[in-house]
């Protein structure tokens, strides 16, 4: 018996070995070299054009079959005759009511964005069940092609991105502080970086690069996403800002900053402001050093708007270089809600999007003027990045996603409120005095 399995047995192993050596050798003609030179074949762009053709099929095939307002009713309903009218039909006019007065603009900038039309990805809209037979066949198609195709290959590719990072990082580091050291560094960060780019197939267009950050200066940028990072650093060299993490983060961290000087602050380091003002400061003081990317928001935000700018990285006194990103959320949902979603999830996500595309616009360096504090300064750059990557400009602090409202704004509203009552109650006192006296 085991002399009949044994051919069989060999013919597996050798088929399973074919398609792992044909499935490598593609990914590395293909796409790991194309990104260790920093060129590309355009097939990513052919794909977006692709994608855009289906989703214009998709929103016909929507509007064929438009969902009334009768047919959402009808949906919360239980089935069975019904009447034309039920009682229970007024709590979707009172959710829709509350859903208004509760979707304030600070809220719903920590949600998802809402899209104008559907983009055949299950978890982009919920209104959209069933509409006719082959939009979910088309649907269907999707979901194949995501997760059979797209998410094992991007997968293949990100380990291999993270593993060559944390490999070749460690080597250069061996070399002696000089030109050569940095000159390795900056090449292994780039390809690296390209190369987990491609892993979430990443159409990034990047706009006046005559603008990109310098050595001795500071680049911040709105945040949308924890891949923000990898969108930047795959068209330049930065130093990296973080407070140092455990497991396999740390293992990464750890292989960087052998190559290249990236500032990690310990736990107990984060909320001491001055040395983080002064280790930062030293490191902008060095034009040899890499220039350092920051997010000011602190948290992430849904790509609708840029919120408050923490001001510690204003008040150093060096050359800002402002920039500005920008998704179209048609292809993936680039926003992180970390209040929902564990980092593992999220990734997943994206991987199994159908595309990640993005716009950058590096704008002029910026400094501060004569006069100008930090909050100045930091509100003054926020609203160039609004402006040119076309987000609302909002002066709330993104730390509102976790935090509640501090006590010190609720007792100047209550303070506000009391004035207007004992105003109010003045005016009531006079018209009581004044009406006495006249009868």
């Amino acid at each position: 018996m085991e002399s009949y399995l044994f051919p069989f047995d060999s013919l597996i192993c050798m088929l399973l070995g074919i398609s792992f050596t044909v499935w490598f050798t593609l990914l590395l003609v293909f796409i790991i070299v194309p990104a260790i030179f920093g060129v590309s074949f355009g097939i990513r762009r052919l794909y977006m054009k692709s994608l855009i053709k289906l989703f214009e099929v998709s929103e016909l095939m929507l509007k064929m079959h438009p969902v009334s307002l009768e047919q959402e009713i009808h949906e919360m309903r239980r089935g069975g005759a019904e009447p034309e009218f039920d009682m229970s039909d007024i709590f979707y006019f009172c959710r829709r009511g509350v859903e208004s007065i509760v979707d304030d603009e600070v809220t719903k900038r920590f949600t998802a964005e809402e899209l104008e039309s559907w983009n055949l990805l299950t978890r982009s809209n919920y209104n959209f069940h069933h509409i006719s037979t082959r939009l979910t066949a088309l649907w269907g198609v999707g979901v194949l092609i995501r997760y059979g195709f797209l998410l094992p290959l991007r997968v293949t590719l990100a380990f291999t991105g993270v593993g060559l990072l944390v490999v070749l990082t460690s080597v250069v580091g061996l070399f002696p502080n000089g030109r050569m050291k940095n000159y390795l560094s900056d090449k292994v960060h780039l390809m690296c970086y390209r190369i987990c780019v491609r892993s979430l197939t990443a159409i990034i267009t990047y706009h006046d690069s005559e603008n990109k950050p310098k050595n001795g200066g500071i680049c911040v940028a709105n945040h949308t996403s924890p891949i923000d990072v990898i969108i930047l650093a795959s068209d330049g060299c930065y130093a990296m800002v973080g407070q140092v993490h455990g497991g396999l983060m740390g293992v990464i961290q750890r292989a960087m900053v052998k190559a290249c000087p990236h500032i990690w602050f310990e736990r107990s380091e984060v909320k001491d402001r001055h040395l983080v003002a002064k280790r930062l400061s030293d490191h902008v003081a060095d034009t040899s050093k890499l220039p350092i990317l920051i997010f000011p928001e602190g948290t992430c935000i849904n790509n609708t708007s840029v919120m408050m700018f923490k001001k510690g990285s204003f008040e150093i006194g060096s050359t800002v270089y402002p920039v500005a990103i920008k998704y179209d959320p048609r292809f993936g949902e680039a926003f992180w809600n970390s209040s929902k979603f564990g980092m593992v999830n999220y990734l997943l996500h994206m991987m199994s999007s159908w595309a990640i595309v993005c716009s950058v616009w590096y704008l002029p360096p910026m400094s501060r003027m004569e006069g100008e504090d930090a909050v100045q300064f930091a509100n003054r750059v926020k609203a160039a990045i609004a402006r040119k990557g076309g987000l609302a400009d909002l002066l709330w602090d993104g730390g509102l996603k976790r935090g509640k409202v501090k006590e010190v704004f609720k007792e100047e509203q209550q303070k506000l409120y009391s004035k207007v009552l004992v105003g109010m109650c003045c005016l009531f006192f006079f018209f009581c005095i004044h009406f006495f006296f006249l009868n």
